[in-house]
């Protein structure tokens, strides 16, 4: 992640939280441990903004703008995939008609569990 979007600051909110995690796959990935990152098209969080999933509660920890081509399979192993590539042919699977590009901007939505 480069420097200047740690402090970037950011735009309007173009979702709710609450639309942030849907898929039942990821709400399980994520009640699990496996999924600690979403990334969007849009901005769906602020920082220190809670989902709750199943009842059990996530704030967001970071919100940050990224290009696709800077993706890693750390990134990847964020979102609940081995590699980039598998988390790729998942993404294009949900979303058929998306572009793949290296330059294109998403929001990074890193979370983590609510110790209750």
């Amino acid at each position: 992640m480069k420097e200047k979007e740690l402090n970037q600051e950011l735009p309007p909110k173009t979702c709710s939280i609450e639309r942030l995690v849907t898929m039942p796959a990821d709400v399980e990935k994520v009640i699990a441990g496996k999924k600690t990152a979403t990334r969007r098209n849009g901005r769906y969080a602020d920082v220190g903004e809670v989902m709750v999933l199943k009842d059990k509660k996530f704030i967001v920890d970071r919100v940050y703008s990224q290009e696709l081509g800077e993706l890693t399979d750390a990134h990847a192993r964020q979102e609940g995939f081995d590699t980039v590539e598998s988390y790729k042919e998942a993404i294009l699977s949900y979303h058929p008609n998306m572009p793949w590009l290296p330059h294109m901007k998403v929001w990074v939505h890193e979370f983590s569990q609510v110790s209750e």
